[in-house]
């Protein structure tokens, strides 16, 4: 199916999701969970071909945090020293309050990510109803945030929908989705669920992107690239490199993606690409 508003693009906007909320450092010691880690881990997956970087922030102790003045403190730093369009997730641990997600945007990162509708999240419920929904997004685009619109179920699609029928084009006036596929209760991680998802996109979409969790990476990764999307990649998301060998690093996961990207003809954007393409602001000077 050809979609006129979503035009084919010639390089792949390569996303790394590095940390997440599920995990825990014991499970996963490669997993960057303190600043100089993901410092570490975003100058290398940049090198390698990264353009995005999608962060979750832990506390001392490794968990999870949506504490304000850390994630300042994250953006600053991977804005010091890489050229990374930096987003954060407004999603944070399913049990985090609604006030404190849309607290993220205070820390003034790039992109947001902005999830569009509930969904069952393996024995847990992520909850993000319409109305959240909608202020995340007027908030987003009042500080001039560009949200990333995640995608767990096909409903959440109709919601989008509505929300830019209702609200407009968010800051910016380019539209990406990023469709998350093999999550316990959600979209299967399968090329049926792929292609069933790229059907209902909103006429307004204007580029997506695709991760499969867990075992599902690489099929998606193989399928999103042969039907023209961007891909998200990561620890968040995976944490196998191939049978019976773990994810040492995200820089592994994000060398694979350029691989792949490079041998479809469709090399990673740099960060000014990306940025064009996301219509994200300019790097600040």
């Amino acid at each position: 199916m050809t979609r006129r508003s979503v035009a084919q693009p010639v390089g792949t906007l390569i996303t790394v999701a590095t940390t997440g909320a599920e995990t825990a450092k014991a499970d996963a010691p490669g997993l960057p969970t303190t600043l100089d880690e993901l410092v570490e881990t975003a100058r290398r997956c940049e090198q390698a071909g990264a353009a995005l970087i999608h962060v979750h922030v832990r506390d001392d102790a490794h968990e999870p945090t949506l504490d304000l003045a850390r994630l300042r403190e994250t953006v600053a730093a991977l804005r010091e020293t890489t050229d990374l369009i930096v987003q954060l997730s407004t999603g944070g641990a399913v049990t985090d309050p609604y006030a404190d997600r849309l607290r993220v945007l205070e820390a003034d990162p790039d992109s947001c990510s902005l999830t569009c509708g509930t969904t069952n999240f393996g024995d847990d419920v992520f909850l993000n109803p319409y109305p959240f929904m909608r202020e995340l997004y007027l908030a987003a685009r009042e500080r001039e945030i560009v949200p990333e619109f995640e995608i767990f179920d096909l409903g959440h699609l109709a919601s989008l929908e509505r929300l830019l029928g209702e609200r407009g084009l968010p800051y910016g006036g380019r539209v990406h989705v990023d469709l998350v596929l093999g999550v316990p209760g959600a979209l299967p991680g399968t090329t049926a669920s792929l292609v069933a998802a790229l059907a209902a996109l909103p006429d307004a979409v204007t580029s997506w992107s695709a991760t499969g969790i867990g075992r599902a990476h690489l099929p998606i990764l193989a399928a999103t690239l042969s039907a023209g999307g961007h891909l998200r990649v990561g620890m968040e998301d995976n944490l196998i490199l191939e049978r019976g060998r773990p994810v040492r690093h995200n820089v592994e996961l994000v060398d694979r993606a350029t691989t792949f990207a490079t041998l479809m003809q469709r090399p990673p954007l740099t960060t000014d690409q990306a940025r064009d393409l996301l219509q994200v602001r300019p790097r600040a000077a």
